[in-house]
């Protein structure tokens, strides 16, 4: 028999899903104010960056907002959401977030290498229609989430080295869930920048597509350094913020 590894909560974790807990119940209504980080951690009994990585999370959720000089606030939400597993937002820790960045780097910069080399026509109709997916995803970030991730998956493919295709589909998941919130937080910017992070595929694209796996790698390592300053700035800013 087969047993599922249980790995101990960080204690951020611990705090989140109590404070969504008290947002389930109704003991914190939408539109009130939670306490501050200081009186926070007291109540806890827990360091001021753990209440703030946990305030990070319920953010990247979409249950609070943090108001620049007057506090953190319950915010009007469907049902839905706060049925939702935490696994999602519990990954816009930083020090998670720069693991899982430091992978997909390790990984997609061979994997782009070998796809320049390798090729076929039929990665690059796979490569073309996720492409268009996410041209056509404004308004639709459900489709462009999608389309990112198959464009990633797709250059796997291009590979043809079938433990490497196993290794990026054994980590898509991790992958999909950064790639999520990475466009959550591109959002928040301006649409010249999702403008960009488009453009940044279609050169990837374009250098596969040319078999100069050389630009190809440094194209693709601009793209994850680019992703990289995006959420290190979001997550810099949000923790700055919740000081309030």
């Amino acid at each position: 028999m087969k047993y599922k590894k249980i790995k101990p909560k960080k204690i951020y974790e611990e705090v989140a899903e109590a404070i969504l807990e008290m947002i389930k119940s109704g003991q914190v209504k939408p539109g009130e104010k939670l306490d501050s980080v200081q009186q926070l951690a007291e109540n806890f009994q827990v360091g001021r960056s753990a209440i703030r990585e946990a305030l990070t999370a319920l953010r990247a959720m979409g249950l609070i907002e943090i108001r620049q000089g007057e506090g953190t606030y319950v915010k009007e939400f469907e049902t839905e959401q706060v049925s939702l597993p935490l696994s999602t937002a519990i990954l816009m820790n930083k020090e998670d977030v720069a693991h899982l960045l430091e992978v997909r780097k390790i990984i997609e910069l061979g994997t782009v290498y070998a796809a320049a080399e390798r090729r076929t026509e039929e990665n690059l109709e796979a490569m073309e229609r996720a492409l268009e997916g996410m041209r056509l995803a404004l308004g639709n970030e459900e489709l462009g989430e999608k389309s990112d991730l198959e464009f990633h998956l797709a250059i796997a493919q291009g590979s043809q080295n079938p433990l490497l295709i196993s290794l990026i589909n054994h980590v898509s998941g991790l992958m999909g869930e950064t790639m999520k919130e990475t466009r959550r937080v591109w959002l928040y910017s301006t649409q010249t920048t999702l403008d960009r992070l488009y453009h940044e595929h279609c050169e990837i694209y374009q250098s596969i597509k040319n078999q100069d796996p050389e630009n190809a790698r440094s194209l693709m390592l601009r793209h994850i350094g680019d992703v990289e300053n995006v959420l290190k700035h979001y997550l810099d800013k949000t923790i700055a913020n919740t000081d309030c």
